[in-house]
């Protein structure tokens, strides 16, 4: 399945040398607890030597981790009310995942200071839903989210937020067991998605239908092969690893570092990478308050600025910003540094092509892109996909809206714009001169 060429892949990129230095979601079965997870790993011998991985990625949501607030380097906690317009503070909050790298990159770049933002070391959150609450309640001004969350958000809550630059684009695969070799081998078992309002959740529907499968989302819903129907369910990221070592789920799609994990644990393998599904995809979106946004435009300008540099920055050298993500570095995330090298790096054509992850190798693309500019022609077709998309929960919101329109109000691109000719204008990201495109899928 096709649908319009686009313009402005990755291709072309004029790079530029700046060193780096070195949900609440509906609840899974019982036999997907991540205790039990961890414990029948171990038994099998699965937490070996190299299960660190494993573990490392389960630590992460453990339910006897401390609170968001009460972890080091946490932002003040306020409710906003005490915020001086006028102030330079920046608040940023993230979940742990390479999707959140601009922001944690011009944090560990010192670009955030550098434009005269007061930042301290940004929040770490351990769930969707926390992003999005620490964000509603105003305890952090800049966050990433899931750009269907984030539509979610908007106009589900009714919430004054806006996308001011998409975080990157691609850097999400649908991660399998080894014995699965295609997309209809998945009929009559369970597959795990990070959030029902996401682009795993959109692109996994799409290559179910060209599969010919149906996807169950309803929670009295049993999967059978017979019937080519797959049940999905909704799981936090770092549970997805075990689950599939397990045997509980036959795959998940998610973003990186958990397929990296996956592969180099050797429990799956990457059956097809999103950004070769839809190219140049945003998945995660950089969300600010929209009062924010009118009242301090210098503010939101130096927060761009930071942000976009962040991105050129990590292009140039994505070794480098692995260690800097890492425990080696700063340690932003708690994913051992070969995954998370991986994640940012690894996208070999050859090795890919053969396995039948990649089919566009013409797509001239990557297993993760940064490039800031959020396109009206995506933000539109991403709402009709969403449309056409199962969820298990209330979806009325999306029949209100109208695809041919929404960008307008709930995009507000005039800082990153600005932030992009600030780095050289729109060829340092290898996009077009005006800033148009059409979408390309191919499933």
């Amino acid at each position: 399945m096709s649908a319009r060429p686009t313009s402005g892949s990755g291709s072309g990129r004029t790079r530029r040398d700046l060193a780096l230095p070195g949900d609440a979601v509906r609840p899974t079965p019982a036999t997907l607890d991540r205790r039990t997870l961890l414990r029948g790993l171990a038994g099998a011998g699965v937490l070996g030597a190299g299960g660190g991985l494993l573990s490392a990625c389960s630590r992460l949501f453990d339910d006897e981790l401390p609170d968001a607030d009460a972890t080091a380097g946490s932002g003040p906690q306020t409710d906003g009310s005490d915020t001086d317009p006028g102030d330079d503070r920046l608040r940023v909050g993230y979940l742990p995942i390479t999707d959140a790298t601009p922001l944690l990159a011009a944090h560990g770049l010192g670009l955030y200071e550098e434009q005269g933002l007061d930042v301290e070391r940004p929040t770490l959150l351990r769930s969707w839903a926390q992003v999005a609450e620490a964000f509603q309640a105003r305890q952090v001004d800049l966050v990433h989210l899931l750009m269907p969350m984030a539509v979610q958000l908007r106009y589900a809550s009714d919430f004054p937020l806006k996308i001011v630059a998409w975080n990157h684009t691609g850097g999400s695969a649908l991660t399998v067991a080894n014995d699965v070799d295609d997309v209809a081998e998945l009929a009559g078992t369970t597959v795990a998605v990070p959030f029902w309002h996401s682009i795993h959740n959109v692109a996994l529907q799409l290559l179910l239908e060209e599969a010919g499968l149906t996807p169950l989302v309803g929670s009295g819903d049993e999967a059978s092969a017979a019937d080519g129907t797959v049940q999905l369910v909704v799981m936090a990221p770092p549970d997805m690893p075990p689950a599939l070592a397990q045997g509980s789920i036959s795959g998940y799609i998610v973003a990186d570092p958990f397929n990296a994990v996956a592969e180099l644990e050797g429990i799956g393998k990457v059956l097809r990478f999103t950004g070769d599904v839809w190219l140049d995809h945003a998945c995660c979106v950089s969300v600010m308050h929209a009062d924010t946004l009118d009242e301090r435009p210098e503010f939101s300008q130096r927060t761009l600025d930071a942000l976009v540099g962040a991105q050129d920055a990590v292009l140039d050298d994505p070794a480098a910003t692995a260690t800097l993500l890492s425990e080696a570095g700063e340690g932003y995330l708690p994913q051992p540094e070969p995954a998370i090298a991986r994640a940012l790096g690894h996208y070999d054509l050859d090795e890919y092509g053969d396995t039948g992850a990649v089919r566009n190798a013409g797509w001239d693309t990557d297993r993760i892109g940064f490039q800031p500019f959020p396109f009206p022609s995506y933000t539109e077709e991403l709402v009709r996909r969403m449309q056409a998309t199962e969820v298990d929960g209330d979806r009325r919101f999306l029949d209100d809206l109208d695809p041919t329109t929404i960008h307008a109000d709930l995009i507000d691109d005039r800082y990153v714009r600005e932030a992009i000719d600030h780095v050289g204008g729109p060829e340092v990201f290898g996009l077009p001169a005006d800033l148009t495109r059409s979408e390309t899928l191919d499933v």
